[in-house]
Formats: C-alpha cells, sequence, structure tokens
C-alpha cells in the first residue's frame, strides 16, 4: 500500500555554522557543499542535524513487539511542523542558494528568487521539478517555518509589497527552520513509551523552543541558536541511549569515526546501532536487519535498503529514505512511506 502523492523530503545538512543569526541568509553555503562537511563533524560536538517529519503519513502493519510504543502525541503539533506551501510567501525559492548540478539546472545566489517563483508564490514548474531538472527542490522540508515566518511572525505582509522587510525575513527564515527541526525531534522523542525517564525534560524544552519561536524578528535574529541547539541534542542522544540499548548492539561501533560509503553490509546484523552524521552513501544494505538504529544525519543517498528492515528505528526522515533505493520488502517506521521511485 503507498499513496498516491509524492513523499517530501529533505537535504542533510550540517547546521554548526550555517544560518547562525548574525550571518545573513544570502550566506548560507551551498547545499551540495554541506553534504562534504557532515563527517567533520559530531552530535557530541554540538551538532545538530537536519531531518523532516514526512509529508505523507502512511500507516503500516507492524508487530508491536518490535517497535517502540507510541504514547498519544498532540498531532495538531506534528501538521505545524510540515510545509504548508499555501500560506509560505516561497521563502525556501528566495533564501536558500544553490549551484548547477545533477539537482538543479542552473545556479542561483541566496536572497534571489528562482526565476520559477510565480507572482503568487507558486512555482511554475511544480509538477515537473525533476523533469525540468530541480530535483534539489523536491528533497527540500522546512518543518513549516515557512508559514510560521510568513503568516506569524510578520503577520502576513510579503516581502514583495513590503520591500522593506524582505532582508530581515530572509535573515529570520533559515533559524526559523532550525528551531522547527529541533520542534519535530523533540516531538518525535516525546512520542516514544521507552523515553518517559525524561519526559519531562523533553516537554520543558518544547516549550522553551516554541516559546521562542513566538519571538519578534529582532529577538529571533538575536538567539544563540547553538546553545538551545546543544541542549536540545543531549536529550535526543539520550532518547538514542534509551532505544538502541534495549537489543544487543552488534554493530555499535561499526560506523563510529569511519566512513561507510560504497560498504558492502548485506544482511548484517546492525540492530541498535548509531549511524548518526554517518556517510553510508552507495552501501549495500539490502536485507539487513537495522532495527532500532539511529540515523539522526545519515546520508544515505543512493544506499541499497531492499528488504532491509528498519522498523523501530529513531530520527530516520522521509529525506533519508527517499534518497535512498529500496523495495516494496523494504519495512519502515509506521511514520514513513515507501517512495514512488522504489515501485516499478
Amino acid at each position: 500500500m503507498r499513496s498516491g502523492r509524492s513523499c517530501f523530503f529533505i537535504f542533510i545538512r550540517n547546521l554548526e555554522s550555517e544560518s547562525s543569526a548574525t550571518s545573513p541568509s544570502w550566506k548560507i553555503k551551498p547545499l551540495f557543499q554541506s553534504f562534504k562537511e557532515i563527517s567533520r563533524f559530531s552530535a557530541v560536538k554540538k551538532t545538530f542535524y537536519a531531518s523532516i517529519t514526512p509529508y505523507i503519513i502512511l500507516i503500516r502493519n507492524i508487530e508491536t513487539e518490535e517497535v517502540p510504543r507510541m504514547t498519544d502525541v498532540d498531532n495538531s503539533k506534528s501538521i505545524n511542523l510540515r510545509a504548508d506551501c499555501e500560506n509560505c510567501f516561497g521563502l525556501c525559492c528566495v533564501v536558500l542558494p544553490y549551484a548547477k548540478s545533477a539537482d538543479f539546472a542552473f545556479d542561483k545566489n541566496g536572497g534571489t528568487a528562482c526565476p520559477n517563483l510565480q507572482s503568487d508564490y507558486r512555482c511554475g514548474i511544480h509538477k515537473n521539478l525533476r523533469e525540468k531538472g530541480f530535483r534539489g527542490c523536491t528533497v527540500y522540508e522546512c518543518f513549516g517555518a515557512g508559514q510560521k515566518v510568513s503568516q506569524i511572525t510578520y503577520k502576513g505582509k510579503d516581502w514583495r509589497q513590503n520591500p522593506e522587510i524582505a532582508r530581515e525575513m530572509f535573515e529570520v527564515f533559515p533559524i526559523m527552520q532550525q528551531l522547527h527541526e529541533m520542534l519535530c525531534y523533540l516531538n518525535k522523542a516525546l512520542g516514544l513509551e521507552v523515553t518517559k525517564p525524561i519526559h519531562g525534560d523533553l516537554q520543558n524544552v518544547i516549550e522553551e523552543t516554541e516559546a521562542i519561536t513566538a519571538l519578534s524578528p529582532k529577538a529571533i535574529l538575536v538567539l544563540d541558536i547553538p546553545m538551545h541547539r546543544a541542549k536540545v541534542n543531549e536529550l535526543l542522544l539520550k532518547t538514542s541511549e534509551l532505544v538502541r540499548g534495549k537489543v544487543k548492539q552488534n554493530g555499535r561501533e561499526l560506523a563510529k569515526g569511519r566512513s561507510l560509503i560504497g560498504a558492502k553490509l548485506k544482511g548484517a546484523d546492525l540492530r541498535g546501532s548509531s549511524f548518526r552524521g554517518a556517510l553510508l552513501i552507495a552501501s549495500n544494505f539490502s536485507d539487513s536487519d537495522m532495527r532500532y538504529c539511529d540515523f539522526i544525519g545519515a546520508d544515505l543517498r543512493d544506499a541499497d535498503l531492499s528488504g532491509a528492515d528498519l522498523t523501530g528505528s529513531i530520527f530516520l526522515t522521509q529525506a533519508q529514505i527517499n534518497s535512498a533505493n529500496g523495495d516494496k520488502n523494504t519495512k519502515l517506521p509506521p511514520s514513513l512511506c515507501i517512495p514512488v521511485h522504489w515501485v516499478p
């Protein structure tokens, strides 16, 4: 069973140095470079890697004893943490830079509107992005930051009709996106039964982060994002230990301190492994047991997940799944869906 709509996903990118509160948004490093930078950082060094809640949730049949049981989470929060382009002023189409490559048909500087952005802030080639050479646009998710900045932070004032706020809005957007990313991860962690010992801490940081997102533009621009991200990451690390601690971690040290690009791990028992920030590009994980793994920030581009079992894994995003290869026999967490390109 699969949805008739496409799944959205994002670039995995390092947030340690990007989009600081004092740097203009158009100085964000090109996304194609950030893949290479992932291996230079670790979560321990206060790095928080981007993720996403799925744009489409597909309910799968799973054996409840194999997956950490979920509590009743406020679904309205997760909905607010997904992109709602209808209520956004095309901020990602303006703020983000990209370079001509397999993912983009031409170069674009940050702070410059994409030529495909129409006057109503809709993409003129949205239905044919991949065919037109803009595969990269289909893999971006703002976690709801776009509509938050457009409709709440700036109270519905758009940057075209109000050019005096354009520069500030473009600087606020990537900061808000980071905050919404954190909220996505925190809410995922709070929804796990196994994290009950830290539910109080998670809830406190969620409330603190939500309060920050409601600040004025000027207040947002002077936030110490790295410090707040470090606080969030501490709880995400605890979440990882609690989830992975329930199984024998045969491959725990597998990805630590090394690249697994092109690794041949077909049929391997990798339960409970931490792949945080690991480069898993073009690796063969077909038929592997990858339950209860931590995938935060892992680069799964072109990795083969055919027949692999990833149920119970945490911080695995639709973005990562969509960037990988797999088949109908790949088992995913219930919040993720089989990408269209996996099905013949």
